[in-house]
């Protein structure tokens, strides 16, 4: 007689096992429809699960995030069997749910193409129709590896080998197809809806390893309804208008090489808006306290060794070994050299908190297939601080931490953030009494900016709780980027401590703190969001300044070195090209103003304003126009 606890403290008492189903058919008709999933003591089950104990239930609908990743689930699962169906002797692998969609991995010699595609959603669909049932089934292991070799199926039997003695081997089927899968998944088929577009077509390796066989990668999206599938869709295709790759090489900012993978090769203008963000940053933090420094970029191996980092990241640390044979690491992190910083002289209570920041070059290692413009990377810059403070200092300097974060987001147009707050795991450093305090003070900060923020239930990194700063964009793409860090660890591994007022030695906390987290993604991120239409004050060339014939060249230079006395970017353009060409170019680039120049500008001493985007012309005196300008060139503008 099991009883059934739900969300809102209500009980139902059955008396018998039950099912998911039919605890959702108590609750009411109405949800029973709708249910997808149900989750049991937190863990997600299948609505057709039995439930033989008292415990506590939820269930979810395609309202839920829950309830749309299933539906994610089951829509890979279609996808594979629809490829099967068209194409036999196609060997499925894995077919995970990611953000907003899902994908799935097949070995085949052929390439899928646009036309396979079509035809592949068309046999989704028809499954659909055929409201194929869904069942679970646990297998004995070596029954299902010999199972899948029999069927030629490789690639599952090698998942099925990986699967620990002991463990479930579970088995998804819809209708007679079947395959190796966790779960849970819906009733049917003909649950899902046909609300999913397949999107492209990539390769990927087997497991991930550049050493294995090449895949083919399907990508589709799945969604509740015909309107979200739509709105979806149309995000796709404004992204793909915004692109930063496409856009960067439009806007002459920078490029990449097969030379050094992964590395950014800057242009004049791209270098500009990397310098004056750097410029932005450096004066809010030195209004904020901290010292900025510079550390060495390579480190004895040992170092990395006594942090930890070696342990946990130093397969994706670049090494070299010298003549006398010690092995040096490209720094992937900035923390240990930090640390020595602050190591050096005899600190005090009086000197905490003490911050030290540094825009730090660091290296880490990315496979090739996950490289992505500037959003992923193998050499970038970090804006990385670390706070040095006391126990009590914690709350005080996470607020100030977060209050910056917060403020900066703003002054660059992300007015629209969503904090995540994790907190300690399982498997931790430090004291629980120390562990409370950093997460009290941590929560206080994340309360007191009245932001919508979520709780990550044991996510905290081993060493400390974090918060993590979710932007949202123009288009409604959500990008994690700034973090604050609680370190309860790295201190003590590395010898820091300070003299307390009862002339005691203690470790100091040590919160990590980024803002932008890498410049060259959030650079990445700027650039579509505004789809390189920058706010003028960030702009990397604000003004190109254009004569409309040589007779007015002297005076274009005259404008153009005025506008750059007066702390703005301009250049004149001198090409042999008619003006509307002109104008075109360099609308493309994205150039906010132009300035154009003929017999009456120099008549009225004036230039002639054409604003980007807009096919209007304004006539403005010089110094008018310099004072007006100059205006919209400070931060407290935007």
């Amino acid at each position: 007689m099991p009883t059934i606890t739900l969300p809102d403290g209500k009980n139902l008492k059955f008396s018998k096992k039950v099912t998911g189903l039919q605890v959702a058919e108590e609750i009411s008709k109405s949800l029973a429809k709708q249910a997808m999933v149900i989750s049991i003591n937190g863990e997600l089950k299948d609505l057709d699960f039995l439930i033989e104990s008292d415990c506590s239930v939820k269930i979810f609908t395609a309202k839920n995030n829950e309830g749309l990743e299933t539906i994610r689930h089951d829509t890979a699962h279609i996808l594979a069997m629809a490829v099967q169906e068209l194409f036999p002797g196609t060997q499925v692998t894995i077919g995970p749910v990611i953000e907003n969609g899902f994908y799935y991995d097949f070995a085949r010699k052929e390439p899928f193409t646009e036309d396979d595609l079509k035809k592949i959603e068309e046999k989704m669909r028809e499954i659909v129709d055929r409201d194929e049932i869904t069942k679970r089934e646990v297998w004995d292991r070596d029954k299902a590896i010999k199972h899948f070799r029999n069927k030629g199926e490789i690639y599952k039997a090698e998942l099925i080998e990986g699967i620990p003695k002991g463990e479930e081997v579970s088995i998804y089927f819809h209708g007679k197809w079947h395959d190796l899968c966790r779960g849970p998944h819906l009733s049917s088929t003909g649950k899902i809806g046909k609300f999913f577009k397949l999107t492209k077509v990539s390769g990927a390796y087997w497991r991930g390893d550049s050493k294995n066989e090449m895949l083919q990668r399907i990508y589709g999206t799945s969604w509740a309804s015909q309107k979200d599938l739509e709105a979806y869709l149309k995000r796709l295709e404004e992204a793909e208008k915004r692109d930063h790759r496409k856009l960067g090489k439009e806007m002459d900012l920078f490029h990449f090489r097969e030379e050094s993978p992964g590395s950014v090769f800057w242009h004049e203008k791209g270098w500009a808006l990397f310098q004056k963000l750097i410029n932005y940053m450096r004066a809010r933090q030195d209004a904020a306290g901290y010292q900025e420094v510079n550390t060495p970029e390579v480190l004895d191996r040992l170092l990395w060794e006594k942090s930890g980092h070696w342990e946990k990241y130093g397969e994706n640390m670049y090494t070299s070994q010298t003549p006398d044979e010690k092995v040096f690491a490209i720094k992937p992190m900035n923390c240990p050299g930090h640390i020595q910083v602050y190591n050096q002289g005899l600190k005090s209570y009086r000197d905490l908190p003490l911050r030290i920041t540094e825009f730090g070059k660091v290296h880490r290692y990315e496979p090739s297939g996950a490289l992505h413009g500037l959003l992923r990377v193998r050499a970038f810059t970090q804006d990385d601080a670390h706070i040095f403070c006391s126990e009590d200092q914690i709350t005080s300097e996470c607020l100030n931490v977060t209050n910056l974060i917060l403020d900066i987001y703003k002054d660059l147009g992300f007015k629209n953030v969503v904090l995540k707050y994790a907190d300690r795991p399982d498997v931790r450093v430090g004291d629980d009494k120390v562990w409370d305090k950093a997460e009290s003070s941590l929560l206080d900060a994340v309360k007191a900016t009245k932001l919508e923020y979520s709780i990550n239930k044991g996510e905290g990194a081993f060493y400390g709780p974090k918060i993590e700063f979710v932007l949202r964009d123009a288009i409604g793409r959500d990008w994690q980027c700034g973090t604050v860090q609680v370190d309860l660890n790295l201190p003590g591994r590395l010898n820091a401590s300070y003299v307390d007022k009862d002339g005691t030695k203690k470790v100091p906390v040590m919160l990590h703190r980024a803002l932008f987290g890498s410049l060259e993604r959030f650079i990445g991120i700027l650039i579509e969001n505004y789809a390189g239409k920058f706010p003028f004050w960030i702009s990397p060339l604000q003004t190109v300044v254009i004569p409309i014939s040589e007779d007015f060249e002297d005076y274009a230079k005259n404008v153009s070195e005025k506008i750059k006395e007066a702390g703005m970017s301009s250049i004149v353009d001198l090409k042999n090209h008619n003006l509307n060409y002109k104008i075109r170019e360099h609308s493309l680039a994205k150039i906010p103003v132009l300035l154009i120049c003929g017999k009456k500008e120099v008549d009225s001493n004036s230039v002639t304003i054409r604003r980007l985007d807009s096919n209007k012309q304004e006539n403005m005196e010089i110094n008018l126009f310099l004072k007006k300008f100059s205006a919209l060139n400070k931060v407290s503008q935007n």
